[in-house]
């Protein structure tokens, strides 16, 4: 007996009722809507029967690469560096489990997600110890030396990476492979040998625990060390011959900068550097103020060489190729045109992303965009979940630090979310304008319904990590996107395209004016969307357990086919649940004790000391305050005096930073936290956290719990390569270690 909707039939009668909800079935076999009071063998049933239709499909494959990405969380989160042997077997015990049972499917997909597992995690493994480098340890003043790799320049001076031949008063085995360095004035070129004076200090870790570490992101780069150079910077003979592949990347990267000079005088201002940074990825010279426009306005990944520049370089080269070869009857009837183009953007792309950089966005980007070309080549849909899952385990296998930055979870997010659309909406026909609608308006409107549901899906994916790792949400990015895109698509990609091609012959300049003047409707835009009110909502940080709930959700609802992926909306109520109810500290510490944050009686913050600017405007923004670091407001509640100041929470505890030993003597008698910049060793009656325990630690936050304070570290890893929980090198030749440098803020652009 069929059950149907109420006044349509007859339910199917009740047996064992242990569930809430139940779908009740049609004639014609679908699902019609909800009932209630399904049996637990009914609910098993319904499971198993999808599953196996899900089997049938394929779509088991699609798991493969969250299996990696579970293995690659789990050696990220070990605080002890793994050995490599332990993954390594695993993966070949698990592999050959497949391989025995293969006549028997469930046991076997089980080895193998296992296998992807221990895949993931050894991939993890691996990767660190073939790049590991030393970093540096302390801050440290003194001579530097070794080859330049790279240039970009910026606003006021430059900024470089260079590979060091030498580090005065550190042993060899010491130097970091890599430091940057900003020059305020002085011109060098990729590939010069360079002596200065520099100030130096290890990368630093996060601003507050649980937020983004530079320095976990300088170790994977390379980068052991970052700092300044104030004074003057002259070439010196090289101890040796450049290796081939510093000699080929100062090449490419002089090659840039040649580039983005012609480009940016071209075009002019900061519609110059916007697309100069498009076709080079050199974003030196776009401002602060235009990158706060453009993130307002929710279309700041189009500065980011990502998916987006990919596919409309890739797909500009394969348009242009098909067309100029179907010019000819013979070429076109007789090859595979097709073929031949994807071919030919399949070169192209490659070659965009080694001169653009090769950034882990780009490359990332660039494997994607060769899946989905490789696809044509064996005859089979390029835009597919498959071939999307194989470009996502290609990436991990390379990059597994990939994962834990917000472009890999942001760009694959939103595609997995645009192909399952795709997939849903194939099956139930083409999107058609209105019958009313007069022809010529019809491509426009299925152009901008095509705008408009891209963005809205593209948003709805990416917005969780957005504001995990951002703190922030545009609303009217769906705005923003609708109005900049079709100038990005339309003119200043295909612009960029044929500027480059005409860049050898000194043909190119009408082509960077046609681009620089249609970026400067894109930042008109842009500026516009930016100044209406609320823009931009800062919303408070939520912890890594939403996040992997939103995921969840995210890959439940996209990876299915059929009605199982309904049930994505039990991870997305308990993501939204969780991150409606962030845990605030009631303390914040700066990693070198210059300053601190107490939350005051009315629940906002109170700085106390000289934390820097951009450490303090993190603090505010994870915190979903929308203040600036300047706004006197932040001082108001905390009583100060030239030897130190004295806070009260909002339960009435007593927090004191102190700035000489007398104060700490002093509050340690009278307060219950005591924070000081100052290495302690003496007694103290109160909770004391001093330079010594932060130089362990790093940041760190205090949360009141019934129990006492509750201690978060910023460095709870452990002992990780990229961790400064390492013993330190004894220093060698005298070579003043000085203050330490001003802190720069670090890259924090992590934008696909």
């Amino acid at each position: 007996m069929t059950a149907k909707p109420p006044g349509q039939g007859e339910r199917v009668p009740r047996r064992g009722a242990l569930a809430a909800a139940l779908v009740w079935h049609r004639p014609d076999g679908r699902f019609g809507g909800i009932r209630f009071g399904l049996a637990l063998g009914e609910w098993r049933d319904a499971v198993l029967a999808a599953l196996s239709r899900e089997a049938e499909r394929r779509r088991l494959f699609l798991w493969l690469p969250v299996a990696m990405g579970i293995g690659i969380l789990l050696y990220f989160a070990a605080d002890a560096e793994p050995a490599l042997w332990a993954p390594l077997t695993g993966l070949a015990l698990s592999a050959a489990g497949a391989i025995l049972l293969r006549g028997r499917p469930r046991p076997a997909w089980v080895c193998l997600a296992v296998a992807a597992l221990f895949a993931g995690f050894a991939a993890a493994a691996w990767r660190t110890a073939t790049i590991a480098a030393p970093m540096l340890e302390r801050p440290r003043v003194g001579q530097v030396s070794g080859f330049v790799e790279s240039v970009e320049a910026r606003d006021a001076g430059a900024r470089l990476v260079i590979r060091v031949t030498g580090i005065a008063g550190l042993d060899r085995p010491f130097w970091p492979k890599r430091v940057r360095v900003n020059i305020r004035s002085g011109t060098v070129a990729p590939g010069d040998h360079v002596a200065a004076v520099a100030r130096l200090l290890p990368p630093p870790g996060p601003a507050r625990p649980g937020g983004y570490d530079f320095g976990r992101d300088a170790f994977f780069r390379g980068i052991g060390a970052v700092g300044s150079i104030s004074g003057k910077i002259a070439l010196s003979p090289p101890p040796h011959p450049p290796d081939w592949d510093l000699r080929l990347a100062a090449a490419i990267d002089g090659a840039r900068n040649a580039l983005t000079q012609r480009i940016a005088s071209v075009a002019g201002g900061q519609a110059g550097a916007m697309a100069a940074a498009l076709v080079t990825g050199k974003r030196g010279l776009i401002t602060e103020t235009t990158n706060a426009d453009l993130r307002a306005a929710g279309i700041y990944h189009i500065v980011s060489i990502s998916g987006l520049h990919m596919v409309l370089a890739a797909g500009t080269i394969f348009w242009l190729v098909r067309a100029l070869l179907a010019l000819s009857q013979t070429v076109a009837l007789r090859l595979p045109v097709k073929k031949l183009a994807a071919l030919a953007a399949m070169a192209g792309s490659v070659a965009y992303c080694v001169f653009s950089g090769a950034e882990v966005a780009t490359v990332r980007s660039l494997i994607m965009t060769l899946v989905m070309l490789g696809a044509i080549l064996v005859d089979r849909p390029a835009l597919s979940m498959r071939n999307l899952a194989l470009a996502a385990m290609i990436v991990l296998l390379r990059e597994p630090e990939a994962l834990l930055g917000p472009s890999f979870q942001m760009s694959f997010g939103a595609v997995a979310a645009l192909i399952a659309f795709a997939e849903r909406w194939e099956e139930r026909g083409r999107l058609q304008p209105p019958p009313a609608l007069p022809w010529p308006l019809r491509p426009l409107w299925v152009a901008a319904s095509g705008i408009v549901v891209t963005t809205l899906l593209a948003t709805a994916a990416t917005a969780p990590f957005g504001a995990y790792h951002f703190q922030t949400f545009n609303p009217f990015g769906l705005l923003g996107n609708a109005l900049a895109l079709p100038f990005v698509s339309l003119f200043v990609m295909p612009a960029a395209v044929f500027g480059v091609l005409a860049y050898p012959f000194g043909l190119d300049a009408p082509a960077w004016w046609l681009m620089g003047l249609a970026s400067e409707v894109v930042l008109k835009l842009a500026h516009w969307v930016a100044t209406i009110d609320h823009s931009t909502l800062v919303l408070a940080a939520f912890g890594p357990a939403a996040l992997g709930c939103f995921s969840a959700a995210l890959l439940w609802a996209t990876l299915w086919t059929t009605k199982l992926r309904l049930l994505a909306i039990l991870p997305l109520v308990g993501g939204v649940a969780v991150a409606a109810k962030p845990e605030k500290p009631a303390i914040l510490i700066e990693r070198d004790g210059s300053g601190l944050a107490v939350r005051g009686k009315d629940g906002l913050l109170v700085i106390a000391g000289k934390p820097s600017r951009f450490v303090l405007q993190q603090w505010l923004t994870a915190d979903g305050d929308g203040r600036q670091p300047d706004d006197p407001s932040l001082r108001k509640g905390a009583a100060c005096d030239p030897r130190g100041c004295v806070l009260m929470t909002r339960e009435g505890h007593s927090i004191a930073y102190a700035q000489d030993r007398l104060a700490i003597i002093e509050d340690c008698r009278r307060a219950d936290v005591v924070v000081t910049p100052i290495p302690w060793t003496a007694a103290c009656r109160a909770r004391l956290i001093d330079r010594m325990t932060l130089q362990r630690d790093g940041a760190t936050a205090l949360v009141r719990t019934r129990s006492g304070w509750q201690n978060h570290a910023a460095q709870d890893a452990g002992d990780r390569p990229w961790s400064r929980r390492r013993p330190q090198p004894a220093p060698t030749t005298a070579g003043p270690a000085g203050p330490p440098p001003a802190e720069e803020a670090p890259d924090t652009e992590r934008l696909p």
